[in-house]
């Protein structure tokens, strides 16, 4: 037992002394606090002391986080999907920061839906997720990079274990691997400046990112827009079965995101932040095994998952 305690307490003196220095002079921009992952990660760093500056998408969601918050914390409204916005922020947060740069650039904002099976969604559909988590973001990190390599700080990227394995149709798993090949590629250059890139991977959480409500409505969107050829040879069962297993999913997400918010946390504070964290059980125990397996196993896997069509050989 007592060797237990000292484990521990080794480990959190070397948790402790391995932080970044002056923790509470730097400055961290944060996209999507209206709610979720951002919102939570935001009032974190604002506890232990670093200035924050948090872009919302929404008024209500910016004054609500400033009202409920410090002096330490200062929002911005930020649609990430419009380049004029992007290029007023980064400027604002030039003003913030000075000469001494950007700590760390979070990119949060994310939506997930629509989301369904590939055949019945549009090139409108596609583009409405992957504007947000990919151009979007890669847009923001462009604009904000100059001040985070000044800072010789870091680049943490909010992608999903949908970004290893593509386990649902639509533009949130595409969006996702592209987050996961454009972290890649500027953690190797940035390496060369001194700017550290982690990539977060979470599992199941629950988030306003999906709701039950939501999925219902926009499933019977899709259904009834289909063609009826394209109805038929999938069928009403298979429609029924495939949005209860959307709902299930959204329904059985883990509430308790603490271990997404400190592995976003630890990314920004430690000297030595991960290049990739999977929190979440079911991400470390089936999303990365199965991205891991051979394609044709994984293909087994999933398949036993989604129903069957009306017209399936």
């Amino acid at each position: 037992m007592a060797a237990i305690t000292d484990l521990g307490f080794m480990y959190c003196w070397f948790k402790n002394c391995n932080l970044v220095r002056n923790l509470s002079e730097k400055y961290v921009f944060i996209t999507g606090c209206d709610s979720g992952f951002g919102n939570v990660l935001a009032r974190q760093l604002v506890e232990r002391g670093m200035r924050v500056l948090a872009a919302c998408l929404t008024e209500e969601g910016a004054q609500k986080l400033q009202q409920e918050t410090s002096y330490r914390l200062q929002t911005i409204l930020l649609d990430i999907t419009k380049t004029e916005n992007v290029k007023a922020a980064a400027q604002w947060v030039r003003d913030q920061v000075g000469d001494q740069g950007l700590w760390a650039l979070v990119n949060n904002a994310g939506v997930g839906l629509p989301s369904g099976p590939n055949e019945w969604l549009t090139k409108e559909d596609f583009v409405k997720v992957i504007n947000v988590n990919l151009v979007g973001t890669i847009d923001v990190t462009l604009h904000m990079l100059p001040m985070v390599k000044k800072a010789r700080g870091r680049v943490v990227n909010m992608s999903s274990s949908g970004g290893r394995v593509a386990v649902i149709g639509g533009g949130y798993c595409i969006s996702k691997f592209g987050l996961e090949a454009f972290s890649d590629s500027i953690r190797r250059e940035m390496h060369y400046f001194g700017v550290k890139v982690s990539i977060i991977e979470p599992g199941n959480y629950k988030t306003s990112i999906a709701g039950v409500e939501r999925i219902n409505a926009i499933m019977e969107k899709l259904w009834e827009r289909l063609p009826q050829e394209t109805r038929e040879s999938y069928g009403e069962e298979y429609f029924r079965i495939y949005t209860y297993k959307l709902k299930n999913m959204v329904q059985l997400a883990e509430p308790r995101i603490t271990n997404v918010i400190n592995s976003m946390e630890h990314a920004i504070v430690s000297r030595t932040p991960r290049i990739r964290y999977s929190p979440g059980l079911d991400a470390k125990l089936l999303y990365l095994p199965l991205a891991k397996l051979p394609t044709p196993v994984t293909d087994f896997i999933l398949s036993r998952y989604l129903p069957k069509p009306a017209d399936s050989v």
